[in-house]
């Protein structure tokens, strides 16, 4: 499986989705963050969001990713 990654404010967020395949929502949303030192996050899971597609659910990871980045930024709370 391939995943998306983007460059945002230059940290790399790669979607880092778990499939579950007996379920019906077979897609658990992650996301890991690597900061511009390369230290890169743990997988920073979504809590209780599971989706029907692979692209939602990747598209979704790196949008999880960019609020974290953010969050840590913007607010100086460490996250990752």
């Amino acid at each position: 499986m391939q995943s998306l990654h983007c460059e945002y404010r230059e940290h790399t967020i790669t979607a880092s989705v778990m499939p579950h395949p007996d379920s019906p929502l077979p897609y658990a949303a992650g996301c890991l963050i690597t900061a511009p030192d390369g230290h890169t996050s743990k997988r920073m899971s979504m809590p209780m969001q599971f989706f029907s597609d692979l692209e939602n659910a990747q598209r979704v990871s790196l949008a999880h990713g960019r609020a974290l980045v953010d969050k840590q930024l913007d607010n100086g709370h460490e996250v990752f």
